[in-house]
């Protein structure tokens, strides 16, 4: 899969080398020049100096046959203008968006951008669930169609799902369970598949169902 990324700051960076590291064809555009000598070393011809919100830099990247371009600047507006060029010029199948203002994610959403993923409101979902002292409920990644999120349920001790098969339960509508992680294992969720204590449990979810998805839980 060849993904480029717009912005080597310490997300770019990172989600750079993880994605190298598990094979994938990346290249990373980053404008500033004490960034692209400081990350060359390391990444070598997967780093192009370069304004990737401009076409000209874009197809420099090679947009046009990226499979997933992601916008993962520290400023929304770049990160928008970003998306929609590598939609609209380079016909990009996928585009992601980083958001730092959670408040912009609806608007991301209807301008076209694929997903977002805010660290803000991943940050805040986790204070909110540990100070509440329940199955913390982590949203992961936003998505334009169906106005849905994939989100992360860590399985406490009093869970209402706790040694219960998956056939067993019946999720709200609107509600996907993806996958079960145990440890480093990724459980594929199966009618007989029972969940324990500590599960993390990965749904895809409609906005309106998050609150029956709660009480579930």
């Amino acid at each position: 899969m060849y993904i480029v990324i717009v912005g080597c700051g310490k997300v770019g960076y990172h989600l750079g080398k993880l994605l190298l590291s598990e094979a994938h064809e990346v290249l990373i555009i980053e404008k500033d020049k004490a960034r692209v000598a400081k990350a060359s070393a390391e990444l070598g011809e997967a780093i192009l100096e370069g304004n990737g919100s401009r076409v000209s830099t874009l197809r420099e990247g090679g947009v046009n046959r990226a499979d997933v371009l992601v916008a993962a600047t520290g400023i929304d507006e770049e990160n928008l203008v970003i998306c929609q060029v590598a939609k609209s010029v380079f016909r990009c199948r996928r585009t992601i968006a980083r958001v730092n203002d959670p408040g912009n994610e609806t608007l991301f959403s209807e301008l076209g951008i694929d997903a977002t993923v805010s660290a803000t409101r991943l940050i805040d979902a986790i204070i909110e669930e540990q100070v509440n002292a329940t199955d913390m409920v982590i949203p992961l990644v936003t998505l334009r169609s169906g106005n849905a999120e994939i989100v992360e349920i860590t399985l406490s001790s009093t869970s209402k799902m706790i040694g219960k098969e998956v056939g067993e339960i019946i999720p709200p509508k609107g509600v996907l369970f993806v996958a079960v992680i145990r440890g480093d294992a990724l459980i594929p969720p199966e009618t007989h598949t029972k969940l324990v204590v500590a599960d993390k449990v990965i749904v895809l979810t409609r906005k309106e169902a998050e609150q029956t998805l709660h009480e579930m839980i």
